[in-house]
C-alpha cells in the first residue's frame, strides 16, 4: 500500500477535506488546551511561588476558596477508616455534581494528564500499522476498582495513591526524572504494544469510577443526524470506547434513540471531529430528536 493509499485511509482525512484541517480537530485541540491547563495550574504555584491552586488532581484549594477533592480518593479514605473533612467532603461534593452534568469520563478525557500519553500511543499504534494485540475484559477495570476499595479497607490506606500513575506524574513534573517517567513510559508502552487502549479502556479503576457516576450525566454525544451516515467507520476508528457507538449510531430499527446513553462514553468530541456528514453533536440525554433521512426530506419536497 502505497504512502498517499495510508493517508487516504487515515480516521478524519473526508472530514479535513469537507470540513477544514480545524473543524476537523477542534474538540482534539480544546481536549489537549484544558489538559494543559489543568497541569500548568497545578505547576505554577511550586514553579513559580505564585500559588493559584494548592495540591493535585486528587484534592486542591483553588485561591484559598475552592475546595475539590476526587470522589474516589474521598470514597477510598472512608473505607480506610479515615475521619472525613468537611472541606474534603463539599470538595467531592463539587466535583460530583459537575460530572452529573458533564458527563463522568469527561474527566478521563478533558482533565486527565494520562489521557494524552495513552491517545500518544493509540496514534502511533495505526501509524505503525500494530493490530491485535491482549484480549481484556472491559469490566476488568471494575474488579481493579473493587480491589482498590478493599486494600484500603483491609490496610487504612488510601491504596490508589500509592501508585496512582497521575499523582506519580504531578511529582515527576515538578521534582525531576524519576518512578514517574517510567511509570509513565510502561502505560505507553502497553497501550503501544501489548493492548490497543488498554489502560483508560480496560484496567484504570479511576475510569471505572467515573463512568458509575457518568449513568445519569446531562452532557451527551447524540447521533442526531444518523441517517446521513455514510458507514466510513472513522468514529470507531477514533473513539476510545468504540462499543458505545453502534446502538446510537445503528439503532433506528430497534426504535433506539440517537443519544450516547453508555456511561462508558468519554465525552471527548472525536467522533464529532472526524465525521464528515456531521453525524454527531453534543446534546442532552433528554434531546432523543432525530433529523428526517435524505429520502424523507425528498418526499416532503
Amino acid at each position: 500500500m502505497s504512502a498517499d493509499t495510508k493517508k487516504a485511509n487515515r480516521p478524519g482525512t473526508e472530514a479535513i477535506t469537507e470540513k477544514g484541517w480545524l473543524s476537523a480537530h477542534k474538540w482534539l485541540l480544546l481536549r489537549r488546551l484544558a489538559q494543559a491547563t489543568f497541569v500548568l495550574l497545578f505547576l505554577i504555584g511550586p514553579l513559580t511561588g505564585f500559588w493559584i491552586v494548592k495540591g493535585n488532581m486528587a484534592s486542591s484549594l483553588t485561591l484559598d476558596i475552592l475546595p475539590l477533592t476526587d470522589p474516589f480518593i474521598l470514597i477510598q479514605s472512608f473505607v480506610a477508616g479515615h475521619v472525613l473533612e468537611m472541606t474534603a467532603m463539599v470538595g467531592a461534593a463539587i466535583v460530583t455534581i459537575a460530572y452529573l452534568l458533564l458527563g463522568g469520563r469527561s474527566y478521563c478525557s478533558w482533565a486527565c494528564p494520562i489521557n494524552p500519553i495513552t491517545d500518544l500511543a493509540h496514534w502511533l499504534r495505526q501509524r505503525l500499522g500494530i493490530k491485535g494485540g491482549m484480549q481484556i475484559s472491559r469490566q476488568t477495570r471494575y474488579w481493579v476498582m473493587a480491589m482498590v476499595l478493599a486494600s484500603s479497607a483491609l490496610t487504612g490506606a488510601i491504596a490508589w495513591e500509592l501508585i496512582n500513575p497521575i499523582t506519580i506524574l504531578h511529582r515527576g513534573i515538578i521534582f525531576g526524572v524519576g518512578l514517574a517517567w517510567t511509570v509513565v513510559l510502561a502505560i505507553f508502552l502497553f497501550d503501544l504494544f501489548v493492548s490497543r487502549r488498554g489502560w483508560c479502556s480496560h484496567l484504570c479503576p479511576v475510569g471505572a469510577f467515573y463512568s458509575i457516576i457518568a449513568i445519569p450525566s446531562v452532557l451527551r454525544v447524540s447521533a442526531q443526524n444518523r441517517a446521513v451516515c455514510n458507514d466510513c467507520m472513522d468514529c470507531y476508528a477514533v473513539c476510545p470506547e468504540p462499543h458505545v457507538i453502534s446502538p446510537a449510531l445503528k439503532g433506528e430499527a430497534k426504535n433506539i434513540g440517537p443519544v450516547i446513553q453508555s456511561p462508558n462514553c468519554t465525552n471527548c468530541g472525536r467522533c464529532i471531529d472526524v465525521c464528515a456528514p456531521m453525524v454527531f453533536t453534543f446534546t442532552n440525554r433528554f434531546n432523543t430528536k432525530v433529523s428526517e433521512s435524505p429520502s424523507r426530506v425528498m418526499e416532503a419536497a
